[in-house]
């Protein structure tokens, strides 16, 4: 049964297909990266759960799994890119490889938050991860090791990434149309916008 496709949709930038091969060879090059190693992906919640469930069938060595989530104040305009951890980690990282699980990397400001704050509780090393990087809006260097996709500035949906928590299910990613989107308060970190 396929997934109608939602209005407000502009185009299928990656289908399901593409991105499960792409997935296959990022996974393919971790495994290659951390063979005998102490691998732990520490995914953030919720939109990396898909790219997360599909690359750890990618991985062909052992891997841990962990989770944190993020709440962002990016809407609020005296303290934009600012998050904290809503939900953190279950297990310590003390001496472990870790790497970081993003759905999406927009302006870097996210991604250096967590790397700040995981790095300073003695993982053995620590990179990143991401199924999407939108590299024309990074206001911050961030170091990603291994990359699914670079995207260009539009808000997109589908494979864990929502618009209002709708549209994680769609088994593509797609791009959506420009009026469709409101720019109310509590729009999604993936919205292009002036601050995340």
């Amino acid at each position: 049964m396929s997934i109608p496709e939602p209005p407000g949709v502009e185009r299928i930038l990656f289908t399901g297909e593409e991105i499960r091969r792409r997935i296959a060879e990022v996974g393919a090059e971790i495994s290659r990266h951390y063979r005998d190693k102490d691998l732990k992906l520490v995914a953030v919640l919720k939109g990396s759960v898909y790219f997360l469930t599909e690359l750890t069938r990618a991985i062909e060595i052992p891997v841990k799994i962990d989770f944190l989530a993020i709440s962002s104040f990016a809407s609020q305009r005296s303290s934009p890119g600012v998050v904290r951890i809503a939900k953190d980690l279950d297990e310590p990282i003390e001496g472990e490889d870790v790497l970081l699980v993003e759905d999406i990397v927009d302006t870097g400001l996210t991604a250096t938050y967590l790397l700040r704050t995981l790095a300073g509780r003695g993982p053995n090393s620590l990179a990143v991860c991401t199924l999407l990087d939108r590299t024309s809006r990074r206001l911050v260097d961030v170091p990603v090791r291994f990359r699914c996709f670079e995207i260009p500035d539009r808000f997109v949906v589908g494979y864990g990434l929502d618009y209002r928590q709708l549209y994680r299910n769609l088994p593509y990613i797609a791009v959506m149309k420009p009026g469709a989107l409101s720019t109310q308060s509590g729009a999604p970190r993936n919205l292009p916008r002036s601050s995340e």
